[in-house]
C-alpha cells in the first residue's frame, strides 16, 4: 500500500533575521563581494529596499546613505565637456575627490557613469525619501542618450560593453523617474523589444537570442512604464507570452525551459505575470514554500537554490517574490518599478510637485492681456 503523502509543512518567514542581513549588507560584505566593488551601489539599493519591503527603513542612517550616494554621481565639468559621460559611478574606486553634487565635476579619464548605477542609485534615493533636487537631470539624460545603440538597445558604460535589454530597462527607469524621456529614443528602443520575441513566445536579451525570464520582465515592464504595452503586441501575442511566463513555474520559477528553478524567478516571471494580469492564476503555496526554502535560519537572507549561501540579489528578490504573494509583513512591490508601493507613491509626489511648479512658472512668465 502506498504511502500517505505528508500535508505540506507551513514554513516561517524569518523576518527579523533578514532585516539584520539587509543591515549587515550596508555595513559589512564577505570576502567573496570584493569582486563587485564596482557595483557597490547596486548592492547598497539591494539592502536599502529589502530594508524599506520590511518596514525597517528607520533603521538605517538615511542622511548619511542620500550624501554617499550623491558622492557617487557623475557631474559635468565647468567645460561640460563629459556631459556624455555623466550618470552614477558604482562606489568611489577611482579615488574621484569627495563630492556631494553641490559642485562642479572634475575631470577624470575613466570616470564615467553606468546605467545600472544611474537607475539603482536614483531608486535608492526615491526610496530614502530624497527629493532629487541635486540629481544633475540634464547630465544623467545627456549621459544616457550617448549609451544608445542604433538598434534600439544601450551600452552600460560610454567605452562600450554588451548591450541588451537588461539596460533597455534600467535606461526606461531612468527616464521615468526623473519624469523625462528625452535621454532616450523610445521608438527605437520598442522596435529593439519587438525584435527580440522568440520562437516560443518569451522575449530574450536581443534579436535571435533565447527566451529568458529575466529579459522577458524587463521588456514588459519597460512598455508598461511608457505606458506602451497594449499598443506593441496585440492581445493574442500577449496571451502567448503569458503561457509563456506561466508555464515558467515548476514550484517555485526557472527563468527557462529544463533549467532549475531560482529564487529570483519568483519575482521576475512573477512580476512580469502581475503586470500581465494573470498571477492570480499561479500556485501561491508552492512558490512560497519554494522561496522559503532557500532562507538561511542563521544569518538570515535567501539564496537561489536551498542549502546554498544566501547573498544580497537573491535575499531580496526572494523577500519581492513573497511580496506579490501577499506574504503577512512585507510590504508591496511596485511590479514594473521595483521598489515598494510606498516609495512608488513618494516618486509620484515628486512628479507631481515639480509639475504644478512648472505650471507657477509658466503662469508667472505668461503676460497679462486683460
Amino acid at each position: 500500500m502506498a504511502e500517505e503523502t505528508a500535508p505540506c509543512e507551513h514554513l516561517e518567514f524569518l523576518k527579523d533575521r533578514h532585516i539584520c542581513f539587509f543591515e549587515r549588507c550596508l555595513k559589512i560584505l564577505p570576502e567573496r563581494y570584493c569582486s563587485l566593488e564596482t557595483s557597490r551601489l547596486t548592492i547598497a539599493f539591494f539592502a536599502l529596499s529589502g530594508l524599506d519591503m520590511l518596514s525597517a527603513l528607520h533603521m538605517v542612517d538615511k542622511t548619511s546613505i542620500i550624501e554617499w550616494i550623491y558622492s557617487l554621481q557623475v557631474l559635468p565639468t565647468e567645460d561640460k565637456s563629459n556631459l556624455d559621460r555623466c550618470g552614477f559611478r558604482g562606489s568611489s574606486h577611482l579615488g574621484i575627490p569627495y563630492n556631494q553634487s553641490k559642485d562642479n565635476g572634475s575631470h577624470h579619464l575613466y570616470d564615467s557613469g553606468h546605467i545600472a548605477m544611474t537607475y539603482t542609485g536614483l531608486a535608492s534615493l526615491v526610496i530614502l525619501g530624497d527629493d532629487l533636487k541635486r540629481v544633475n537631470k540634464e547630465a544623467c539624460l545627456a549621459g544616457l542618450g550617448a549609451l544608445q545603440l542604433e538598434d534600439g538597445s544601450f551600452y552600460a558604460v560610454p567605452e562600450g560593453s554588451e548591450n541588451d535589454m537588461r539596460f533597455v530597462y534600467c535606461a526606461t527607469c531612468i527616464c521615468y523617474m526623473l519624469n523625462d524621456w528625452s535621454g532616450m529614443n523610445t521608438q527605437k528602443a520598442i522596435e529593439y523589444i519587438r525584435k527580440s520575441m522568440s520562437y516560443d513566445s518569451g522575449l530574450a536579451q536581443g534579436a535571435g537570442l533565447e527566451s529568458h525570464g529575466g529579459s522577458t520582465f524587463c521588456a514588459i515592464a519597460s512598455l508598461c512604464l511608457m505606458g506602451k504595452l497594449k499598443e506593441v503586441f496585440s492581445e493574442k501575442e500577449l496571451n502567448r507570452i503569458r503561457r509563456w511566463c506561466i508555464m515558467r513555474q515548476q514550484n517555485g520559477f526557472h527563468g527557462r525551459p529544463n533549467k532549475p528553478v531560482d529564487t529570483c524567478y519568483s519575482f521576475w516571471v512573477g512580476a512580469t505575470l502581475k503586470l500581465l494580469q494573470i498571477f492570480q492564476y499561479t500556485n501561491f503555496e508552492k512558490n512560497r514554500n519554494y522561496i522559503l526554502s532557500t532562507q538561511d535560519h542563521i544569518v538570515g537572507g535567501f539564496a537561489k537554490w536551498p542549502d546554498s549561501h544566501p547573498d544580497a540579489l537573491h535575499a531580496y528578490f526572494g523577500v519581492c517574490g513573497l511580496s506579490l504573494i501577499g506574504e503577512s509583513g512585507v510590504c508591496k512591490v511596485h511590479p514594473a518599478l521595483n521598489m515598494s508601493i510606498r516609495a512608488f507613491q513618494h516618486l509620484q509626489h515628486l512628479h507631481q510637485t515639480a509639475e504644478t511648479q512648472g505650471q507657477d512658472q509658466q503662469s508667472e512668465s505668461m503676460p497679462d492681456y486683460t
